[in-house]
């Protein structure tokens, strides 16, 4: 079963879930603010997609920005930047999607083909 961790009004998110139904892939709906992945789930989704840690920041948001994060992102341990995204679910880059084994974060129709193409 595939969970997408994803935030309603984004458009990316609903991109992702149009891209699943139309290519049959049953999956779970969490909302990323209300139900924000734990330091050790988000630990284990990082080490899932192969990606930079920094590719799990959403550096569009209001949050990133506001706070600064960019300026504080080179000085914190990969743990503390877990424990930063952890806090607060608008700083996760969306939608990531997971199956336990393997997780992307974003979407591109690539990425989702390549990655989930596979489950089909």
């Amino acid at each position: 079963m595939v969970t997408l961790y994803g935030y309603p009004p984004c458009s990316t998110c609903k991109k992702a879930e149009k891209w699943l139904k139309e290519n049959g892939i049953d999956y779970t709906y969490v909302h990323i603010v209300e139900a924000t992945p734990s330091q050790d789930e988000l630990a284990e989704l990082w080490k899932q997609s192969g990606l930079p840690l920094k590719k799990f920041f959403n550096t569009s948001g209001q949050v990133y920005r506001n706070e600064g994060i960019k300026d504080k992102l080179p000085n914190l341990s990969e743990d503390e930047q877990l424990e930063l995204l952890a806090s607060n679910g608008m700083l996760l880059k969306r939608p990531i999607v997971t199956d336990g084994q393997k997780s992307t974060v974003g979407f591109s129709e690539k990425s989702f083909t390549d990655v989930w193409g596979e489950v089909l």
